[in-house]
């Protein structure tokens, strides 16, 4: 885990999110304390618990985003997941112990590209190797040298031919000068055509399918299938295959299951949509009962996975929901007790929507600037025209529902609609966007409300 102050967890968090300080505060002494409680000794650590926290807000103000970051400058195992997913054990659906299993699968796929990294070199060795011995294959005169020396050097020396050593590095030199990139091999690759088996069944039973292709795999022999290929492919190929030998398995399962113990971040959203109680009117399978289900892996639980047992004590789980119907105190307490931290999120305004076509490093003008520029178009975006689409914005959200930064997303694509069809046709080559011009595109859903409801 990276060892970043919460200044500059904020700092790096600002790259790409408006606003928000006060969540954007409380991840990153959240994720420091990750890295804190991993210096205290040993006997303590355990008993320091993970501070949980609910991001409280409307859709579109950076709760998912906030989340997704944190998790990337942390390099831990992250998974986000709706709440809503989920249905009580016994009802047909996901169980709530499938998130632990996702994030676990996950840190075993983080892990396995760390250690195929450092074994890359080796593994490319070895696969240029095996290129080279389809490019010469090892003669029989060769093989007995290996054996006899005197005999391979009597035989080269009557044959009068160079030694196929020789050869051979002149070959690897052609290889590595890529001289050789247009030439054909024929290569064999595992082809393990398992039958899928899919299966419908209770909640807890999501890995049988899983468990049934191990078993499978196992019973069936593994087949070989011959390709031919370039000799780039076939590199590619072989390294990836010899990258899989020399990964040790054992090693990278006992690595993941640490970090998502450790350092593993799971993203609850959407949680407000479990946060009422059982209905009135009948059996609610994705409501209290979820949230009991939910209780014991936040508290600290063990979930058995295909990996082996994962314990839950000190991941840290970061819930949000806009909360329109419900509120924090309708979730169960003893749910509630393990949320200590709450942060309220604020709704998005004009300013903050100028700030964010403009200011991220991934900001929307940006992006519409550089994928036009594919087409050889200049899009040039003047002041008052983003003060226009962000006004815009503004008075929709105002007007029916409040999406948040979404709503900017809606409005670029409408009024950029016909430059985008006509970019790879246009003789102007430098197209230079106004208030005049936002205005005249997006005139007749501005005057007609109930136009602007269903399109924008």
């Amino acid at each position: 885990m990276q060892s970043l102050t919460p200044r500059e967890i904020v700092s790096e968090l600002d790259k790409y999110i408006v606003g928000q300080k006060e969540a954007k505060r409380s991840v990153a002494i959240a994720l420091r304390n990750r890295w804190r409680r991993q210096q205290v000794p040993e006997e303590l650590r355990d008993e320091i618990a993970p501070k949980n926290i609910i991001m409280i807000g409307p859709t579109g103000v950076g709760k998912t985003e906030i989340a997704r970051r944190l998790a990337r400058l942390a390099q831990a195992p992250f998974l986000k997941i709706e709440a809503s997913k989920f249905t009580e054990v016994g009802y047909v659906g996901r169980d709530v112990e499938s998130m632990i299993r996702d994030l676990t699968d996950q840190a075993v796929n983080m892990v396995k590209g760390e250690e195929t990294e450092k074994v890359k070199v080796r593994a490319r060795e070895l696969a240029e190797e095996r290129v080279l011995d389809l490019l010469l294959p090892r003669a029989k005169t060769q093989e007995n040298a290996e054996e006899n020396p005197t005999l391979g050097s009597v035989r080269t020396l009557e044959e009068g031919h160079p030694p196929q050593s020789e050869t051979r590095e002149k070959l690897r030199q052609l290889l590595k000068e890529g001289r050789l990139d247009d030439r054909y091999v024929e290569i064999e690759t595992a082809d393990r055509n398992i039958p899928i088996v899919e299966i419908f069944s209770a909640s807890g039973m999501e890995e049988m399918d899983i468990n049934l292709r191990d078993m499978f795999g196992n019973l069936f022999p593994q087949k070989r299938k011959r390709r031919r290929v370039k000799i780039p492919e076939a590199l590619s190929i072989l390294s990836h295959e010899e990258a899989q030998k020399l990964v040790d398995m054992d090693k990278v399962v006992r690595l993941a299951i640490e970090r998502v113990e450790q350092s593993g971040i799971i993203f609850l959203d959407e949680i407000d949509k479990i946060a009422g109680r059982e209905s009135v009117h009948g059996p609610d399978v994705s409501r209290e009962g979820v949230q009991r289900d939910v209780l014991p892996i936040v508290e600290g639980t063990t979930v058995t996975t295909k990996y082996g047992l994962v314990k839950t004590d000190h991941i840290l789980f970061i819930a949000a929901g806009a909360f329109h119907v419900s509120k924090p105190s309708d979730l169960i307490p003893e749910l509630q007790g393990r949320f200590p931290i709450r942060v309220e999120l604020n709704s998005l305004g004009k300013e903050d929507f100028i700030r964010i076509l403009t200011e991220p490093q991934n900001a929307l003008i940006k992006q519409y600037t550089a994928l036009l520029r594919t087409e050889s178009v200049d899009l040039v975006f003047t002041d008052d025209a983003i003060a226009e689409i962000a006004e815009i914005a503004q008075v929709i959200n105002e007007r029916s529902e409040n999406i948040g930064a979404r709503r900017l997303y809606t409005i670029m694509e409408k009024f950029l609609e016909q430059i985008s069809f006509d970019a790879p046709d246009a003789p102007e080559k430098k197209i230079v966007i106004d208030s005049a011009y936002v205005r005249d595109r997006l005139r007749d859903f501005i005057e007609d409300e109930d136009l602007s409801r269903y399109i924008l």
